[in-house]
Formats: structure tokens, C-alpha cells, sequence
């Protein structure tokens, strides 16, 4: 056999074998390129912030991530947040959730929370990790947190604001030479969707031109349904004569809500109005004295240190001598000229 004819032999063998293996495995000359997965891909579609417990100084950011997965699986997935103060740059919370593999088709929503002062602006930086190396990142703004209500002060209950209604309207129920009872009637809204809980209202009447407290009075808010305005009335016995502040404050579980303020003019000379003082009225401490402190003794005499003369008062000459005297010593002195 001469050398070409080895030669064909030779391919003709091949080709038989491959034919042969293709019909055995037919994936064995199949292109990987068209069987195998794409590489996994995943980035964020979008991102929500918004408020969790609201406290006295700090506040919780309720984070929402939605991530787009696309591909093959990606292993070791993380979400890392952190909260930057949008002025002074520092870093005020961090945390990191753990997602581990991620082979779903479509998007998926991933939370956390970080915690923040309520005073000031903050940039929310969302980064998504996928084995340790950082594959998308998302930046939120945040401004207003110090307008959250703190969770121990959130009612729907609040005075009612109107421009003819009075929210505290006050009437005479009863005067003499030296007191007036008050009726003060205080009007309260229910803002909510559902009724409210008991709160306490709070009244303290002042003088206006001392601040002093004349008189004040507690009452219970009852329920108050969604949407409707009720009354609620105290008595108070203030000495007449005098102009007050009405000083009202709303408080659910020794928790001040909401105050409002009126008054009630009983000078028929002088006038206030709220968040107004008028000076230049004739005021008397002893109106306003709730015990007997001081004044006389059981014997009717005046104490010491009043306006009587007091027992060990130190002899000597009166003004009349003084001045006698001084006239006396002045015509001498003349004479010896």
C-alpha cells in the first residue's frame, strides 16, 4: 500500500469514529458557548426609605432594596447600608444584611433599618456585594426626620383649630366682691381614622402681668370619634378683677400632645389677648394667697417687722427735738461771731 492510500485510509477511520461518537454522545460536539449559563448579574431597581420607631433623640430608617437578578447564580450576596450626615459627612449607623446565594429570576425586595438622630439630613448609601466585590451601589436622600412624631406622642387628638369656633371659650357662672367662677370650655378634634384613647386635659388660668397661678383644673377626654369635634368644660374660682392667660395642654400618659391658649378678661379697664401681656394694672399678692401665711397674731396684734412699733424700739430724740436742736446750735454759733 503506497503512501497516499494509507492516507486516505487513515481520514476515512476518522471520520467513521466521529461519526460514531457524535450518534453515542450527541452533547460531545455540542458548543458550550450555547449550552452553558450566562454569568449571573444582579443591580438594584430601586430603593424606598421610610420611618420605623420615632423616639425622643433618634429615629429608625426602614430600608427597601429591590434587587434584579438576571443569569446564572450569584454566590455570597450582600447588602450593606449606611447613613452619612448630609453636612458634616461622618458616619452615623451601618448594617449589613446577608442574602447568601441568589438564583431567582426577576426582582426581589430586601430590607433594613438603620438608626438616626432626629435632628438634621441624612444620605442613605446602599452597596451590593456579590463574593466580596462590590457590584452596584444606590444613594438615597433624607431630610425632615426632626418632623417625625415621637411614637410615645402620636395621637390624632388635638384642639380644634378654627377661624370663628373659639377653641376655649370662657363664661361667668357665678361673681361676687371678690371671686368669679369660670366655666372654660375647650373644643377637641379627632384628626384620625379610628377613635381615640382617654388623654387628660390641663388648665392653669395666670394673672397677666404676674404669671401667677390663680387656679387650674384636670378633665378626662373620653372617646372621640374619627372626624368629630367635642366639648370639654371645667369650673374654676379666680379672684375678680384681674385678666388671665388660659393656658390648655392635651396629655396622653404624662405625655404633653398638643396646647393651645385663651383668656379671660374680668378688668373691665384693661384687655389682653393671647400671647399678649398688658402691664400697668394694680395687682395685690394677697388675692392670690391659697394658705394663711404670716398676718396677725392670735391676739389680734400686729407682728414684728410691721407696720407697729415694736417692743425693743431703741430710744432717743424724735424728728421734732432733731430739728430744735439743730436750730439752737446754728444761733449759737452766731453769737460766738
Amino acid at each position: 500500500m503506497d503512501t497516499r492510500t494509507a492516507l486516505l485510509a487513515a481520514a476515512a477511520a476518522l471520520l467513521v469514529a466521529g461519526a460514531v461518537g457524535a450518534v453515542a454522545a450527541p452533547d460531545a460536539l455540542t458548543d458550550p458557548r450555547a449550552t452553558d449559563e450566562p454569568p449571573g448579574r444582579i443591580d438594584v431597581a430601586g430603593a424606598t426609605v421610610a420611618p420605623g420607631e420615632v423616639r425622643g433623640e433618634t429615629a429608625e430608617l426602614r430600608l427597601g432594596t429591590d434587587l434584579r437578578h438576571r443569569g446564572g447564580t450569584v454566590e455570597n450576596v450582600t447588602v450593606r447600608h449606611r447613613a452619612i450626615g448630609a453636612e458634616s459627612g461622618l458616619l452615623v449607623d451601618e448594617t449589613t444584611v446577608e442574602i447568601g446565594d441568589v438564583d431567582f429570576e426577576g426582582e426581589r425586595t430586601v430590607n433594613g433599618t438603620v438608626t438616626v438622630e432626629r435632628e438634621g439630613g441624612y444620605r442613605v448609601e446602599t452597596v451590593v456585594f456579590a463574593d466580596g466585590q462590590r457590584r452596584e451601589q444606590q444613594t438615597t436622600r433624607v431630610a425632615g426626620v426632626a418632623a417625625l412624631t415621637p411614637d410615645y406622642a402620636d395621637t390624632q387628638v388635638g384642639f380644634t383649630d378654627g377661624s370663628v369656633w373659639p377653641t376655649v371659650a370662657v363664661s361667668v357662672v357665678e361673681a361676687d366682691d371678690e371671686t368669679a367662677t369660670l366655666s372654660a370650655s375647650v373644643s377637641v378634634t379627632n384628626r384620625g381614622d379610628e377613635a381615640s384613647d382617654d388623654v387628660d386635659l390641663r388648665l392653669y388660668l395666670r394673672q397677666a402681668e404676674s404669671n401667677v397661678i390663680a387656679a387650674e383644673a384636670t378633665e378626662t377626654v373620653g372617646t372621640v370619634r374619627p372626624g368629630r369635634t367635642d366639648t370639654v368644660t371645667a369650673t374654676v374660682e379666680v379672684p375678680d378683677g384681674y385678666n388671665y392667660y388660659i393656658d390648655a395642654a392635651l396629655f396622653d400618659d404624662d405625655v404633653l400632645v398638643d396646647e393651645t391658649q385663651g383668656v379671660a378678661n374680668l378688668n373691665p379697664r384693661e384687655t389682653i389677648t393671647a400671647n399678649e401681656t398688658v402691664r400697668d394694672v394694680q395687682f395685690s399678692v394677697e388675692d392670690f394667697e391659697r394658705d394663711d401665711v404670716g398676718g396677725d397674731g392670735a391676739d389680734g396684734a400686729p407682728r414684728e417687722g410691721g407696720d407697729g412699733a415694736s417692743d425693743d424700739a431703741t430710744p432717743g430724740f424724735g424728728p421734732l427735738a432733731a430739728l430744735v436742736a439743730l436750730v439752737v446750735a446754728a444761733l449759737a454759733a452766731r453769737r460766738r461771731r
